[in-house]
């Protein structure tokens, strides 16, 4: 597995994937903007040409927001996710990010144990920031370091 930052040859293929995981998943153009964005970093877990799994980040100053995270369900519980997290969070930090936040339903209890795993803390809860179905969503928060 090779980790490396986003481009976008892999943009079909990771649209393809939030079909898979997402009831309400980005489109190719929604991906194609983050690429434009100054402020976006977004990272994929390869094998060979195959996007195994995906995150990607908003980062202002010395706050970062993880907007999505998404492994193909044939490549979870072997550690892509965990690997992807560890090298956004050191990216984010070299770029003087000082902590980093997320959503995730409050029925995610994978999501949820690995972001616990990784040192994440429940912030708050927002009600009813998920659609179809509409549910509360967890915010994790956590301070990084380089």
């Amino acid at each position: 597995m090779e980790i490396r930052k986003l481009s976008a040859a892999e943009i079909p293929q990771l649209a393809a994937l939030e079909r898979r995981c997402f009831s309400d998943p980005w489109s190719e153009r929604a991906f194609e903007s983050e690429l434009e964005n100054p402020l976006s970093l977004w990272l994929v877990a390869m094998d060979g040409e195959r996007v195994m799994g995906y995150c990607g980040s908003q980062q202002v100053f010395e706050e970062a927001d993880i907007m999505n995270v998404a492994v193909c369900p044939e490549d979870r519980r072997q550690g892509v996710a965990d690997a992807l997290l560890e090298e956004l969070e050191r990216r984010l930090a070299e770029n003087g990010a000082e902590t980093v936040a997320l959503e995730v339903r409050v029925s995610n209890a994978g999501a949820i144990a690995l972001y616990k795993r990784r040192g994440y803390t429940q912030a708050g809860l927002r009600k009813n920031y998920y659609f179809h179905p509409r549910e509360d969503a967890y915010i994790l928060k956590k301070q990084i370091k380089i």
